[in-house]
């Protein structure tokens, strides 16, 4: 048995992935062709290293597949209702910062708050006789957000390619996504609520609570811990 290390699987939270545990001593690598999802892992013996989408991470750490995922906070806290029984979160990473935020048309001036849009909503249904439509791939955490702060009269609806683009397609009336810079949303000629904050994520380590523990796991995984930090 091995400790099982799940990583994302390509692109730029793969490459910095390899780069934090390499600045650490510990060497990742992807074997074979970019298709093939088997990696390696040097420099510590015990660890096999499993190459997933960001989004199956999350699941595999609650099923106890893997005993250590990286994966973003959104993904963890969307995914897992009571993620803090199923998982353990070790390090934050310091890439892959975003902010999950609710964003209306620039254009409705009157609407700068949760608040005003609570407002807009409501007239919004009394005006067009269905409620007022909000894209977004992370249902659960907006539904919970939104709930919390009085917000009636919506709808969620599915965003399956740029959500950004939902409004000015006229699928949705508003947005709540993941943004780092904001320049895709001013381009799409949206503003961010004053108080639209959702969530702030990053790329982080979590360790499984629920995954099989034997004496040799749990002796890689204190090594392997004591690297890291």
């Amino acid at each position: 048995m091995s400790l099982k290390l799940g990583v994302p699987s390509k692109g730029r939270l793969m490459e910095k992935t390899f780069s934090w545990f390499e600045k650490r001593g510990i060497t990742l690598s992807r074997s074979g062709s970019d298709r093939e999802y088997a990696g390696k892992v040097e420099g510590i013996d015990g660890v096999s290293l499993i190459l997933l989408s960001a989004g199956e991470i999350p699941r595999e750490l609650a099923a106890g597949r893997i005993h250590l995922g990286v994966t973003g906070t959104d993904l963890v806290h969307e995914k897992l209702p009571r993620w803090e029984q199923q998982i353990e979160e070790i390090s934050p990473l310091g890439f892959g910062k975003a902010d999950l935020i609710i964003a209306t048309p620039a254009c409705w001036v009157d609407v700068e708050t949760l608040d005003d849009l609570d407002a807009a909503a409501a007239a919004f249904r009394k005006t067009h006789g269905h409620r007022l439509r909000i894209a977004t791939k992370y249902h659960r955490l907006v539904r919970e957000f939104l709930t919390d702060a009085g917000v009636a009269d919506y709808t969620l609806v599915d965003s399956q390619g740029a959500t950004e683009g939902t409004v000015m397609n006229e699928t949705a009336e508003a947005i709540a996504d993941i943004t780092s810079t904001g320049e895709t949303l001013r381009a799409n000629h949206l503003k961010i609520l004053s108080d639209g904050l959702i969530l702030q994520s990053q790329a982080t380590l979590w360790r499984s609570r629920v995954a099989s523990y034997g004496v040799g796991e749990k002796e890689v995984l204190s090594e392997l811990l004591d690297r890291l930090n």
